[in-house]
């Protein structure tokens, strides 16, 4: 089972703005922010993780807000919705607090058997909390107004939009070792048995669908998960035989990394487990200070009167 991909890692967005998105996700969602650092490649913009009490694999959801970067559009070759997983019972509590602020939402739905509540975030990032069909048996974090009866517990799954799935679907299949679960009209349910959370991918085809533009609300990348770096270089050779191209390992502080683009379009990554989010602070402080890759720890000074405070 370790041999494998374990479902979702993280998921990787963009924003326009950092205290609204801080604001959304700590506040109004519920989330932990569990790491505030800074885009490797772009020092000058926050990286901002959240998720869980610890940052799980399979609860986080980054961002990179990009100030007045404009609006992207969803469309083929991208993710398109992320699905959080909540408690049965608590879709009514979440419509009234999306109501309270002052946030459109659809009316609860069904998907695949499960109750659904689809909306989206500030910059037009789609969101949906799905009761699931089997327990989740996670622990989630907990808020002032947002207790274990309500809150999310990490992600129910994500949906990527092609033009055609079968290719996209043989890298989960062939790759990944997920499995079509079920289909309801041109949408395809993925499965992977290595976990029991954080483990569906769906596949919606738009044959005549237009091509997404990466800016603020729409999604980077998703990152699958592997234990360690032994299995992501497994993982990695099974890739390049497959003639895809694939980037080398990447530390990323918290996780190392593997980067490339399945043939629907859509940036995939390959993330291990360790080293986890405590690396460089107490379980007790996750998110509370600004922490720097080591090559951009000289701006310290800089990008703290610089980047906007968050609190």
């Amino acid at each position: 089972m370790n041999n494998s991909i374990l479902g979702l890692h993280h998921i990787t967005a963009i924003a326009s703005d950092a205290r609204q998105n801080f604001d959304f996700y700590t506040k109004t969602l519920g989330l932990r922010l569990v790491k505030k650092t800074v885009n490797f490649d772009d020092p000058d913009t926050y990286h901002l993780y959240y998720g869980d009490e610890s940052g799980s694999a399979g609860t986080i959801l980054t961002f990179f807000p990009w100030t007045g970067i404009g609006q992207g559009t969803e469309g083929l070759g991208m993710a398109t919705e992320i699905g959080y997983s909540v408690p049965s019972g608590s879709l009514d509590f979440w419509m009234q607090r999306l109501k309270d602020n002052k946030l459109n939402h659809a009316e609860i739905s069904e998907r695949f058997g499960e109750s659904l509540l689809t909306f989206r975030d500030p910059d037009g990032l789609s969101l949906s909390l799905i009761v699931p069909a089997k327990p989740d048996s996670r622990t989630p974090w907990e808020t002032a107004d947002i207790k274990s009866d309500t809150a999310t517990k990490g992600f129910h799954s994500t949906t990527l939009t092609l033009q055609s799935i079968d290719e996209t679907a043989k890298v989960l299949t062939d790759l990944f070792g997920y499995h079509l679960l079920s289909q309801e009209g041109n949408r395809y349910r993925f499965i992977t048995d290595t976990v029991d959370t954080a483990e569906i991918v769906d596949l919606l085809e738009l044959p005549n669908g237009s091509r997404g533009r990466n800016a603020a609300g729409t999604n980077h990348h998703v990152a699958f998960r592997v234990k360690d770096e032994h299995v992501q270089m497994e993982m990695r050779e099974k890739i390049l035989s497959k003639n895809l191209q694939i980037t080398g390992k990447i530390d990323r502080d918290y996780f190392f990394s593997l980067y490339f683009r399945e043939p629907g379009g859509v940036l995939f990554e390959i993330a291990t487990e360790n080293p986890g989010f405590t690396v460089d602070e107490p379980l007790n402080e996750l998110g509370t200070n600004l922490k720097l890759p080591h090559q951009h720890e000289g701006l310290r000074t800089h990008l703290e009167k610089s980047l906007p405070e968050l609190k």
